[in-house]
Formats: structure tokens, C-alpha cells, sequence
């Protein structure tokens, strides 16, 4: 016993003389990026405190799961958060963000587009500073279209770009593996033709599954034709965005629905890019507008941070205009303000009607249901929904059903 008495006493010691040896560290746990965050976290630190960055997994629902757990022990370690806009309902609902105060709400809101800030909010209350914000656009071959009856003016449904696609011996990617970015597609579809999936959140497991529906049909039925077409890559069932991206790079690429970052880390050559077009998300219903998808990350700061009060305080610091520029061109990943678009920086990074195509998808962007059951929602589209060329009309009514039992702990995942 005497020696972990002694060692107790050392570490004791040794804590407070570290206490003392400069200002507090506030530790960021980030999703992967290519050093936006760790600049940001740099130009942030003063000298009343440091912010250091910790990596979380590359995939959004291992970031959740890691998150999660350690928020359930209550760990201290863990300041502010990175967290994807699905999951931003689930962990403020169980109590594991600190609350921002009314005056930061209505400065973050007042900033960020509509959508970035509905993505942030839960039972009326903003719960994370938006930080970044991204969408999806159609991405086209200039070429490619020449040889259609297309006008890329206008708007286009996703019918006429697998006709066009199929007839001409092209493809159109997209992301259809079992995995969350096939949950965003389908309910950009659903949102598109005027759907949503799900309602009264606010009863949480008791929600209202809404997938069977006319737009859930009108949905699957988008799905089911290209599973069904030419116009179907070969790797359809597994194509995340990567894979759409190569897809679109190569012989027959035509067209393809991707976040802004695509563009990034392509590697597309020169031929490629002096080929690319870009128009607004396709509709999913002849003269409906389009819902192009949302996502992005909003900052949160741990209810059980040592330092809650000063990571609060420095959320306007790491989401300001500014810093959402720095991060935009060290990353591809987009402002979710307006005043982040018109910073210098972010105006070099693509052409003029390329960004303001981006902001006005921005304005019109469909984000997942917030709810703090998001991930057995999504979990049971996935399941019902998967393979795209196992679509039909009987899908939505079969989700819906499949994740009422979910919910009601009758099935598992």
C-alpha cells in the first residue's frame, strides 16, 4: 500500500505542478481531414488557453460510436467535438453538449445558411456552432451531354439523366453502398418529391416513420430504374463517393452526384476537368425543386469538459467566417455561412457560378431528420434499401415497418 500511496502523491504533485506550468489545453476531437481543423485550432489558441486537435476514425459512425462511449463514462479529457449533423440530435438529447449561451445561438444562426443551422438544432435550441457545410451538385462531361438532347440550363430530373445516360452509353454515379451516404441519396429523393423521413421526432422512439409514402415510392422508383439501366456503374452496390468519382473520371463517366470536396482528391487529369460541367442536384419530380443533400460538421463542447467555459467561448473563434475559410481552402470542405463564402481566400477556390451554385444548393439543402434515433433510422433504410437492384415499389412500405420494429426493440439491426 505505502509504495501507491507514494505513487498517488507523486502523480499529485506532478498534475499541479503541471497546472501551473502554462495555460489550460482544450483538446478538439476532429474527423479526418488535410489540416484545416489543426490550423484553425492554431489560429485560435491565445493566451488564455491552447487548443490541440485529436483525430477520430474515418468513418462517421465509428466517430459516433468512439464519442459516444467515452461521453457515457462522463471523461473529462474530451472538450469539443467535430460532429457530423445526424448525430448532433443523439448526443443532445442524452445531455453530452454543453449549452451555448442565447446570444452565441443567435450570432451562429444569424451566420449560417438555413439549412446548416436547422442541421444544428435540437428542441429549438441550437446544441453546436456550424462550422462547415457541404452539398451535393450535379457534376456532368461537357462532352458527354453534347451528344444529348440535354440543356444543362435547366433543370433536370433524375429520369432524363438515366435515359440520356443509358442511350448513350455513359453512367451516372452515385453513392448506393450499404453504408450512411446511401441514407443521404435516398432521402434527398424523398425530400425532392416533397417527402420526408420521418416525423414528430419529438416523441423519440414513437416517431412517425413517413418513408411509405408517394415520395418514398417516387424514390425507389429513381433507384430502381438506374439499378435496372445502363446506365448503372458496375459497382454500384459498393460505390461510395470515391468510387463514384473514379466512375465519373473514367471512358464512360456521364454524370455523377458528389460533395463539393470531390474535386480535391480526384486526381482527375487535365482532360477531365477542362471536360466538367456542374448544374443543380436533379429533381426527383418533374417541376418539384430539387433538395440536394446536406452535410458538414458542427462544433460541440462536452458537457463534462474540465474547461467547459472557455471551449464555449471559443467556439465563435473556431467558426468564424474567417476560420471557416481557412478550413475551406485547406480541405474543399465549404463555409457554412455566407460571409465564409465571401472571404478572398474561398473566392480563388472555384469558379464564380460554381460557388454561388453551391450556396444557393446550400439554401435549398435537405438535411436528415434530426432525431436522436437517427442512426437505427438510418441503420433500417440500409437494411431495407440495399442492394439498389433489390428496389421496388413494396421498399418504403417495407422500411417503414422494419424500422417501427427497430424502434419498438421488436427487431435488431
Amino acid at each position: 500500500m505505502a509504495p501507491l500511496a507514494a505513487l498517488a502523491l507523486a502523480s499529485g504533485l506532478l498534475a499541479a505542478c503541471g497546472g501551473d506550468s502554462g495555460p489550460p489545453e482544450l483538446t478538439w476531437y476532429i474527423n479526418p481531414d488535410s489540416g484545416g481543423q489543426d490550423a484553425v485550432a492554431e489560429k485560435c489558441s491565445t493566451d488564455e488557453y491552447t487548443i490541440t486537435t485529436e483525430v477520430l476514425p474515418q468513418d462517421a459512425n465509428q466517430q459516433r460510436i468512439q464519442l459516444a462511449r467515452r461521453l457515457a463514462a462522463g471523461d473529462p479529457e474530451i472538450d469539443i467535438m467535430s460532429i457530423d449533423p445526424p448525430f448532433t440530435a443523439e448526443f443532445a438529447e442524452a445531455g453530452y453538449l454543453a449549452e451555448i449561451p442565447q446570444d452565441l445561438q443567435d450570432t451562429f444562426r444569424e451566420q449560417a445558411f438555413e439549412s446548416a443551422a436547422e442541421a444544428a438544432t435540437w428542441e429549438d435550441q441550437l446544441v453546436v456552432a456550424p462550422f462547415w457545410s457541404n452539398t451535393q451538385v450535379l457534376w456532368y462531361r461537357k462532352s458527354f451531354v453534347e451528344q444529348t438532347d440535354l440543356d444543362m440550363e435547366q433543370p433536370v430530373t433524375w429520369d432524363q439523366i438515366i435515359q440520356a445516360a443509358g442511350q448513350n452509353d455513359g453512367t451516372v454515379a452515385v453513392q448506393a453502398n450499404k453504408y450512411e451516404g446511401y441514407s443521404v441519396w435516398i432521402n434527398a429523393l424523398i425530400s425532392g418529391a416533397g417527402g420526408e423521413i420521418a416525423s414528430q421526432t419529438e416523441q423519440g422512439a414513437d416517431a412517425q416513420i413517413d418513408i411509405d409514402s408517394d415520395a418514398g415510392r417516387q424514390a425507389a422508383q429513381v433507384i430502381a430504374d438506374l439499378a435496372s439501366s445502363d446506365a448503372a456503374p458496375a459497382d454500384l452496390s459498393i460505390a461510395q463517393e470515391g468510387q463514384a468519382a473514379a466512375t465519373f473520371g473514367g471512358d464512360r463517366g456521364a454524370f455523377m452526384v458528389n460533395w463539393t470536396y470531390i474535386l480535391n482528391g480526384a486526381g482527375y487529369s487535365d482532360e477531365v476537368v477542362d471536360d466538367l460541367g456542374w448544374a443543380r442536384y436533379p429533381r426527383s419530380v418533374e417541376g418539384e425543386e430539387s433538395r440536394p443533400p446536406y452535410g458538414g460538421i458542427g462544433i460541440g463542447v462536452s458537457e463534462f469538459s474540465a474547461d467547459k467555459d472557455l471551449a464555449v467561448g471559443a467556439l465563435e473563434c473556431l467558426t468564424s467566417p474567417e476560420n471557416q475559410a481557412l478550413n475551406a481552402e485547406l480541405t474543399g470542405n465549404m463555409p457554412s455561412s455566407a460571409a465564409g463564402y465571401d472571404q478572398p481566400n474561398v473566392q480563388e477556390l472555384f469558379p464564380g457560378d460554381l460557388l454561388e451554385l453551391f450556396q444557393q444548393s446550400l439554401e435549398s439543402a435537405a438535411p436528415r431528420t434530426p432525431t436522436p434515433y437517427w442512426s437505427d433510422i438510418s441503420g433500417g433504410i440500409q437494411s431495407t434499401w440495399h442492394p439498389p437492384s433489390g428496389v421496388d415499389d413494396q421498399t418504403p412500405e417495407e422500411a417503414t415497418q422494419f424500422i417501427e420494429d427497430v424502434l419498438q426493440g421488436r427487431r435488431l439491426l
